[in-house]
């Protein structure tokens, strides 16, 4: 691979992956604060407006360190991506622009308006408030996963008369299939992260005896809705995702399964490590017939092989591949394991008491942020080698006036800022945490 492309890839991957730890949660925390929210109106209990403010405080943490990394990121389009953004600029420009023009300002409005001014609107525009936020978040996440889909299932587009390419009709475009069911996908997977931050803050106060009360409550909120999301990541929306990579993208269902010779009742690859140079994966534990099944429904259906493909159309990472698919899976089966174990214990009253399951579920914080982070990894590298899947290849697609001097220089600057981002941000977390809920507004 070319040094500069290979580093314009590294740097766009490190500032997406670290851009995406923020979003993650705001989304999901935007559904469960609507949720306390709601309590409140309906109660006028102070005890749930104190609870929702505390995590109100966190969310506003949280959005503003996702606007200071995703900015630059649209920018590294121009610098990093030209020839892409040259090429595509008439169709992904649409849905960035509305995400920026509609739901992030809907959302950023009403967040001021949330952190600022409870006493000064009352309780009603106060919750009208948070469900704007909540839907200006989620209306966020659907632009970009409809970009993001179309780089992987391209639809409603033409080619112009000097190779650029053109959007032919928006509503084909936002109606893309594959974008529903990423979109279903990853908002299930923010809501487990945000749950699994509130079951973990929860678990922390109970087990310290601090704000106990507020911490059962976190519990009684995170849990359910931590166990719901797990399962729906899983089925339908996973089961969804799996059968649209089978029908449009079978050589990355190859990569990701480590699938090289074209098999009727495929195995499933519980483990494994895989080797391209011999093509085998080694160590197998396997399932027998199980791909098939998943994938097409039919336990003896035709699973494709990588090697039904030209070698230059496969994706140019399978080891990585392979395993953020599987770390993905992994963790969530463990996400779903650990939460209805945990809702079980919550419905007969003793969760409270249960110090094992309140560990694993205050340990357990980190796993979501991982498992995201490998299903985005999962997508993005099973697409390769094509940026436009089917129409332009990664290395058609970058900068070639930028050097690779350059990105290294930026590159390094960014870790260097992010580093100093996330020690702000840490401070200004664990102050939140350590004042409490219902302490100090």
């Amino acid at each position: 691979m070319d040094t500069a492309l290979g580093l314009h890839r590294l740097h766009f991957a490190f500032t997406i992956t670290y851009h995406y730890l923020f979003p993650q949660l705001t989304m999901g925390l935007a559904l469960l604060i609507f949720v306390m929210k709601t309590l409140a109106l309906r109660t006028g209990n102070p005890f749930y407006e104190d609870a929702s403010r505390f995590w109100i405080k966190l969310f506003g943490i949280n959005f503003a360190m996702g606007v200071v990394t995703g900015i630059p990121m649209e920018f590294q389009f121009g610098t990093n991506w030209s020839r892409f953004s040259k090429a595509a600029g008439g169709v992904i420009g649409q849905t960035l622009a509305m995400e920026g023009m509609y739901s992030f300002f809907l959302e950023s409005s009403f967040l001021g308006i949330l952190l600022f001014g409870r006493e000064k609107v009352g309780p009603r525009i106060h919750w009208l408030a948070s469900l704007l936020v909540f839907a200006g978040s989620w209306l966020s996440g659907f632009f970009i996963i409809a970009t993001d889909a179309w780089m992987q299932h391209p639809v409603g587009h033409r080619i112009g008369p000097n190779g650029e390419i053109l959007l032919d009709s928006l509503s084909t475009f936002l109606l893309n299939p594959w974008t529903y069911v990423q979109f279903a996908h990853n908002m299930c997977g923010s809501v487990v992260t945000a749950a699994a931050v509130m079951c973990a803050t929860g678990a922390f106060y109970v087990l310290s005896g601090r704000h106990a009360g507020y911490g059962r409550f976190f519990l009684q909120i995170g849990v359910p809705a931590f166990a719901l999301s797990a399962v729906l990541v899983a089925f339908p929306t996973g089961d969804m995702q799996g059968k649209m990579v089978a029908a449009y993208q079978p050589v990355a269902l190859a990569g990701m399964e480590g699938n090289f010779d074209t098999k009727s009742g495929a195995s499933l690859n519980i483990i494994g490590q895989p080797d391209v140079e011999k093509q085998r994966i080694d160590n197998p534990i396997t399932l027998p017939k199980m791909l098939s099944f998943i994938s097409y429904g039919r336990w003896n259906a035709e699973v494709k092989g990588l090697n039904e493909v030209p070698r230059d159309q496969w994706p140019d990472n399978i080891p990585l591949l392979f395993y953020s698919f599987h770390i993905m899976v992994g963790l969530g089966t463990i996400f779903i394991a650990l939460s209805l174990t945990a809702f079980v214990l919550l419905r007969l009253n003793k969760l409270y008491t249960n110090k094992a399951v309140l560990w694993a579920l205050l340990l357990c914080f980190p796993l979501p942020y991982v498992a995201n982070t490998a299903g985005w990894m999962t997508a993005e590298l099973g697409r390769q080698p094509w940026l436009i899947y089917g129409l332009m290849r990664t290395a058609d697609g970058y900068s070639t006036k930028v050097s690779s001097g350059n990105t290294l220089f930026t590159l390094l600057g960014f870790l260097g800022l992010y580093t100093l981002l996330s020690m702000l941000f840490l401070f200004l977390v664990q102050r939140e945490l350590a004042t409490g809920p219902g302490e100090a507004h």
